[in-house]
């Protein structure tokens, strides 16, 4: 069963279309990275899945049942921008008002079991202002997974974040998802949104230019050899000739080239024209540099 399902969604703002012609669909247990640039509809589409704004057009289905469905949307949870938090109340007070407001029985016990979740359990007593920002934002992850959501909308949770706080959060999604969550994610950080992503929806001006699998998107980006001599233009160019390409990388300053491994490419250069190879490795193109290139060939 797909947890989300969008068809032809379209929202507009006076005369902006935010969302244009939208679809896309999500499978239920899938951490889905929803990627953009900024203004590209991302946070428009997941507050129209939340029903926090409300659709110029289309169709939005949540587990095969319209998202306006009361039953439907009690089992959302989101995290959109920052939590609503009371700056001088503690973590606890602050979830102990959240849970009443949603109605939810058993309250310290359903706090408890959120706060464990989301490895805050030992802040429970700290006012939400002395909390840094990794907790604040785990806080309001907590916020979300009261009264055990099947899905969660996270809108830039890692954002921010500093190494240890980025695990933290990685580590907590992935034990969501094990546990049956389906996690809509949205982060600019594409290098930790590939440690944990299973699916993948990258827009561009309001529509879906490309929806894909974990293991898709591994398909589509080729491995490479990255190496280094000390007659750069010559080897580039003797490259090109022998494998059909050979391009600078003007960040790291080495050569890619495809074709053959490592070993064979270093013993064609010296055994063929003298040049012995300086630095060489194998690498494979990731999700940031797919959706750089994909964005490069968008706007020729």
């Amino acid at each position: 069963m797909n947890a989300i399902e969008i068809r032809n969604l379209t929202k507009t703002f006076g005369e902006k279309r935010a969302v244009d012609g939208l679809s896309m669909t999500v499978p239920e247990g899938a951490i889905y990275g929803f990627i953009g640039e900024n203004g590209s509809g991302k946070s428009t589409t997941e507050k129209l899945i939340c029903g926090l704004i409300q659709p110029s057009g289309g169709e939005i289905k949540l587990w095969g049942k319209d998202f306006r469905e009361q039953t439907v949307r009690a089992q959302i949870g989101v995290l959109i921008e920052a939590p609503g938090c009371f700056p001088n109340y503690t973590v606890w007070n602050n979830m102990k008002l959240q849970a009443a407001n949603l109605g939810i029985g058993n309250e310290d016990e359903e706090i408890r079991r959120v706060l464990r979740l989301v490895r805050m359990e030992g802040a429970a007593g700290n006012k939400f202002k002395n909390c840094s920002l990794g907790m604040k934002q785990r806080i309001g992850i907590a916020f979300a997974l009261l009264g055990n959501p099947r899905l969660l909308v996270l809108d830039e949770p890692i954002n921010g974040l500093d190494a240890d706080g980025m695990r933290i959060m990685r580590e907590i999604l992935l034990d969501l998802s094990h546990r049956g969550t389906t996690v809509l994610i949205s982060s600019h950080i594409l290098g930790e949104l590939e440690k944990i992503a299973t699916h993948y929806g990258i827009l561009r001006g309001g529509k879906m230019l490309r929806e894909m699998t974990a293991s898709e998107l591994d398909a589509d980006c080729p491995t490479y050899v990255a190496l280094k001599t000390a007659h750069m233009a010559q080897t580039a160019e003797i490259l090109r000739r022998a494998f059909g390409r050979a391009d600078l990388d003007e960040q790291t300053g080495e050569i890619r080239t495809a074709g053959a491994t490592a070993e064979q490419i270093a013993g064609y250069l010296y055994a063929n024209f003298g040049i012995p190879v300086t630095e060489i490795r194998t690498a494979k193109i990731g999700l940031e540099e797919y959706y750089i290139g994909l964005m490069r060939e968008e706007r020729r």
